[in-house]
């Protein structure tokens, strides 16, 4: 079956199997298709767009050679003469033609616009957010229409993210879900959704007050941001709250026994326990919910029965197998597909970090999120140039091992914040031939902002450091990771260091300040 995958880096793929699509400007060609839709794009307009500084002398003829190219490699078997039936022909110009299941980002789409009850929507949104692999089309963010697509899909990345939060709450799952909607909130702090569905989580916890200090740090947010109080429907919220008038919810239906134990572990929405699983409930989940797989690799038998454990009792992520050494963890990953890999660094046999990177090499690898005991162990350097999501120390509180699973799962990175700087900051000054040329052509603006993401702040905090509404530095860490060729925030970092902009024990300075 072929394929289109443009939620993280743009790729074609024929039974698995990755297409050679050719060089940017011709993989442009099929980027631009997808993003309209499967509707036609004519020529003019192909030409105009992927030459935005003014075409060549011989533009058409090129955009012929392109296409002519591309109908070869998606459709190798095609006889000379025979019509194409995938890059067609539309005149006045071509169009792309393949099913909904067939491109991640319109299945995306789909997803995050359908509707149902709490049940069905919670597995939707799932798996659209399942679906995201990196930041959409960046390696056409120079050109205008890529980065209009990329942002719209990013807003319904956010939607996702929301709409799952909601049918959650109505799910009976506050308990799981503020750790995530603490980080959202505190990323989108001008998103008004994201402060009403933390304040009601927290509201349904019991913990009132936690509930109202997150709408009074939204109202100082804004006050801050736009000059503007909390809008007309936190402030209904604020009052309820305050009065206790919010219709606290009945408590999760029991676990079911028998033949119901396949739904162990999950919350109910409130409806007592009838005894045998009801086909027709309009709030159970979903059988063809495909949740978040997640291999973990230790040799210490304690340290699995601990990710295990914590693993059970959230919803969305299941264990999908454990190795207690890196040639163990390599079979069992060709073995069961997992989606994430908890790998502890340092392991018999094979240690974990030549386990991830043969791991990494293989076709569409899982996403690798390095354990390790201490924050200073040399490897972790390395394993961030190998392309790992991330790592974790074990001695972190369970809600920082999910918050890393479901932001690799979504194709982000996250490195532990406690040793961030302490442990990239120590091995730094190492350059690497593979690592990005010099920053020539970086602005004094985005030289701070990349500064501050090398030591270990967010975008929040780097907005308060420079005076820059959060969504500006967001922006602005976007085009950093264009302009350097990079995927994700642990490359930053790295290229931080390995260009020697930032240096152990430096006191950064800004050259806008």
């Amino acid at each position: 079956m072929l394929t289109f995958t443009a939620l993280g880096p743009f790729q074609a793929w024929s039974d698995g199997s990755d297409l050679d699509l050719g060089g940017q400007r011709q993989r442009a060609v099929l980027a631009r298709l997808l993003v309209a839709g499967g509707r036609a794009v004519p020529v003019s307009t192909l030409i105009d767009e992927l030459w935005p500084g003014g075409p060549p002398a011989q533009a058409l003829s090129t955009i012929q050679g392109y296409v002519s190219r591309l109908r070869r490699a998606l459709e190798p078997d095609r006889a000379p003469r025979e019509e194409a039936r995938v890059l067609v022909s539309a005149p006045p110009g071509y169009a792309l033609r393949a099913g909904t299941d067939q491109v991640d980002t319109w299945r995306f789409e789909s997803l995050v616009k359908s509707a149902g009850t709490p049940a069905q929507v919670w597995a939707a949104m799932d798996s659209a957010l399942g679906l995201w692999r990196g930041p959409a089309l960046a390696e056409f963010g120079e050109l205008s229409w890529a980065a209009t697509e990329a942002g719209r899909l990013e807003e319904l990345r956010l939607i996702a993210v929301e709409r799952r939060a909601d049918a959650g709450l109505a799910l009976g799952r506050a308990t799981s879900l503020v750790a995530d909607l603490e980080a959202h909130a505190s990323a989108y702090p001008l998103r008004e959704e994201a402060w009403r569905l933390l304040a009601v989580a927290l509201y349904r916890l019991g913990r009132q007050g936690d509930a109202l200090a997150a709408l009074r740090r939204a109202r100082a947010t804004w006050r801050e941001e736009l000059g503007l109080d909390l809008s007309a429907a936190l402030q209904v919220l604020e009052a309820d709250m305050l009065a206790q008038r919010l219709e606290t919810p009945p408590p999760p239906a029991p676990e079911k026994s028998g033949a119901a134990k396949s739904g162990a572990g999950k919350l109910g929405a409130g409806e007592p326990d009838a005894g045998e699983p009801d086909a027709e409930d309009p709030d159970a989940e979903d059988p063809g919910t495909a949740p978040l797989r997640v291999l973990v690799a230790d040799d210490q038998a304690l340290v699995r029965a601990g990710v295990r454990a914590m693993l059970a009792g959230e919803p969305g992520v299941t264990l999908a197998g454990e190795a207690a050494d890196g040639e163990e963890a390599i079979a069992r990953v060709a073995g069961t597909r997992p989606d994430v890999v908890l790998l502890d660094i340092q392991m018999p046999r094979l240690d974990g970090l030549a386990a991830a990177r043969r791991i990494l090499a293989e076709d569409r690898p899982p996403k690798v999120i390095m354990m390790t005991t201490f924050g200073s162990d040399e490897n972790l350097y390395a394993a961030l140039r190998a392309g790992v999501s991330g790592f974790v120390l074990k001695t972190s509180a369970p809600e920082q091992f999910l918050a890393a699973i479901r932001a690799a799962a979504a194709g982000d990175a996250l490195i532990d914040p406690t040793i961030t700087t302490r442990l990239i900051a120590s091995f730094a000054g190492r350059t690497d031939p593979a690592a990005p040329p010099a920053l020539a052509g970086l602005s004094d603006s985005q030289l701070d902002v990349l500064k501050l993401v090398a030591r270990g702040l967010t975008n929040q905090q780097i907005g308060h450091t420079l005076s820059l509404p959060e969504e500006e530095v967001a922006v602005m860490v976007k085009s950093l990771l264009e302009h350097l060729g990079l995927f994700d925030r642990a490359q930053l970092v790295m290229a931080a260091y390995e260009s020697g902009l930032v240096t152990p024990g430096e006191k950064t300075s800004f050259s806008s300040l």
